[in-house]
């Protein structure tokens, strides 16, 4: 919306000047007048929903307007504006390992992730991603944290944005045969060498990936302490839901696009119903239990190595 000079009357929604717009008159309207003019409905659109710079002065009076609705819109500008220090603060934190390795001269970072360890059916899909410098999405977190249409919003605009993206898969088949930890790895690894742009260093959520061409570094919990790994996470997560969305239509039943192949009561009712399928992980223990098979694989990771104690002085 374009402001203009024009005053408004006759509109119940119409503003009279504040008392400190009012303190200074001259021919000619104040730029703080001319907006203060406007309804606030239009203030609100413009400063609130559409986020635009506030002038020097506007909130102060706002605050000093006899109308609540004056007053309610300057209390929600501030309370935004102290928001989005809060997330400002919070994405600086979330690239303290990329700045890092960016100022140690590592200019392509890359992050890698995965999504679908646990579910009883489906691949393992794995995501990496190089993200320009000091790149930063504002909500962005641990795909866990994030509802699917945020997911499936942040997705899109990560893979517009980055200098680089790969997704790499492990499928049912070297799931059962490898076991689902090191199928996992064979993900990750897929990932990171497809993508397009070799990177300088890669970080990873908690392991380890096996003959990586460079140097790596894994952190615990990564996906909620990295923006890199968490931008991975997001890809990783709405890649591997879109396919278990398609895999819905190939075996009809059991449900895969609503609870992905992880298991749910619904999944396990229609498991021990329709039996297995062909994506049904044969190594894992419920499979098997409804193949009157016994169980051969009960932990899903391998516990992460104990750091070395800390030299003496």
């Amino acid at each position: 919306m374009q402001l203009t000079g024009t005053r408004r009357t006759g509109r119940g929604d119409t503003s009279s000047l504040s008392a400190r717009a009012c303190s200074v008159r001259s021919a000619t309207m104040s730029d703080l007048e001319r907006i203060l003019s406007h309804s606030i409905g239009e203030l609100r659109e413009r400063f609130l929903t559409r986020g635009r710079p506030v002038p020097e002065g506007l909130l102060e009076a706002l605050e000093l307007d006899e109308r609540r609705a004056a007053r309610e819109l300057a209390r929600l500008i501030r309370s935004k504006r102290e928001k989005n220090r809060s997330e400002g603060q919070r994405l600086r934190n979330l690239l303290r390992f990329e700045v890092e390795l960016w100022e140690a001269g590592h200019q392509h970072v890359a992050g890698v992730d995965e999504a679908g360890m646990a579910p009883l059916a489906g691949p393992v899909v794995a995501a990496a991603v190089v993200l320009p410098r000091n790149y930063r999405l504002r909500g962005i977190d641990d795909s866990k944290a994030l509802d699917a249409e945020t997911r499936a919003r942040m997705a899109v605009e990560l893979k517009r944005d980055a200098i680089a993206w790969a997704v790499g898969v492990a499928e049912v088949e070297e799931i059962d045969r490898l076991n689902i930890y090191h199928a996992g790895l064979l993900a990750l690894r897929r990932a990171l060498l497809g993508l397009p742009t070799v990177p300088d260093f890669v970080l990873v959520d908690a392991r380890r990936i096996p003959e990586c061409p460079v140097p790596q570094r894994g952190i615990i919990h990564g996906d909620a302490l990295s923006l890199t790994i968490a931008a991975a996470s997001i890809i990783a997560k709405t890649t591997r839901d879109a396919h278990m969305a398609e895999l819905d239509g190939r075996f009809p039943g059991y449900g895969f696009a609503a609870h992905k192949g992880y298991p749910t009561p619904q999944h396990e009712a229609a498991l021990r119903t329709l039996g297995a399928c062909p994506i049904h992980r044969r190594s894992f223990a419920p499979v098997r239990q409804a193949l009157g098979l016994d169980p051969i694989q009960e932990m899903l990771f391998e516990p992460p190595p104990v750091p070395p104690e800390p030299s003496g002085p």
